[in-house]
């Protein structure tokens, strides 16, 4: 599949917006998870408006990208896990349109979103506490940690779905994309 000019420049500008919120999320250390979690959503639109293909190309380049210019490294990996995310669900959700019986499509679906961000979180949790928390993690904590864990996943993934069926809806039109 080509790219045409007009849509590969709305993909150059797409990641300078995506780099300058990996940017400023070193940045202004108030706003770090709102802020990658918008540059993620850009990941989202990309794989929305031009497939998976050039999405993925797209959050490489933005993997990338944000490795060379952010001031904090470390938010890269967070912003990679949330771009993963991302990825994977937009996947999942267009390989599970073939599924007939909606109720089946919609618990298969967030069953995948949830092993997902499982599969990421439990390791870093368990293998390296001290990016999540600095104190000493008692069991009771490392329960809590999860569960606030699967509560954050399940805002943060009505958040895109809200961004994608409104924000973005609205904005696409003015853009006349």
């Amino acid at each position: 599949m080509h790219l045409t000019s007009k849509r590969l420049a709305f993909l150059g500008l797409l990641l300078a917006v995506d780099i300058l919120l990996i940017i400023l999320s070193g940045v202004l250390e108030f706003n770090t998870l709102f802020l990658l979690a918008a540059a993620s959503f850009c990941v989202g639109i990309a794989i929305r408006e031009y497939r998976l293909r050039p999405g993925f190309a797209f959050f490489i380049a933005s993997l990338l990208l944000g490795a060379i210019l952010a001031p904090n490294k470390l938010y890269c990996i967070t912003y990679a896990a949330m771009g993963f995310y991302i990825v994977i669900s937009e996947y999942a959700y267009d390989k599970l349109l073939y599924i007939n019986r909606m109720n089946s499509r919609v618990s298969l679906l967030w069953i995948i979103k949830y092993l997902t961000f499982n599969v990421m979180f439990l390791p870093i949790l368990f293998l390296s506490p001290k990016l999540i928390y600095s104190g000493q993690l008692s069991p009771t904590l490392y329960l809590v940690l999860i569960i606030a864990g699967q509560v954050a996943l399940y805002i943060y993934d009505w958040a895109y779905i809200y961004f994608q069926g409104s924000i973005w809806t609205k904005a696409r039109k003015k853009l006349k994309l």
